[in-house]
């Protein structure tokens, strides 16, 4: 049987939040390492090398980027300090802080879901596999 649905409009997301200028990018909260970096931030300002301990698994390299880019967004704070040696902290901003309650909600509805995406997953690997 044949369901018969309307095409998607070129224009159906107009004046959508998440898409602001046209021309620009869509907003994205985090990339892969963001939400790592939120938790680690919880309880107050961290140097680099504090941040390295939890997340060793993540490049130097590919960590800097993650905290500017957070910066970029306004999700934290990065506060030089002007001591030998120089001394860095970084910390979450209130709009950073506000992404803690969405970040508990889907750690949550992972924990909730995870026999049913672990079954989907296998279920694909296997029909992907032949």
């Amino acid at each position: 049987m044949s369901h018969t649905r309307e095409p998607l409009s070129a224009d159906m997301f107009p004046g959508a939040d998440c898409f602001a200028e046209p021309g620009s990018r869509p907003f994205r909260v985090g990339d892969k390492w963001s939400a790592w970096v939120l938790r680690c931030l919880e309880d107050g300002p961290r140097r680099f090398s504090e941040l390295r301990v939890p997340l060793h698994w993540i490049t130097p390299k590919v960590l800097t980027e993650t905290l500017r880019s957070m910066e970029r967004n306004g999700f934290l704070a990065r506060t030089a300090y002007d001591e030998n040696p120089p001394r860095v902290e970084y910390e979450l901003t209130a709009l950073g802080r506000s992404l803690l309650g969405p970040l508990d909600t889907a750690c949550a509805w992972t924990r909730a879901h995870a026999a049913a995406l672990a079954e989907a997953r296998a279920a694909f690997d296997s029909h992907s596999a032949r």
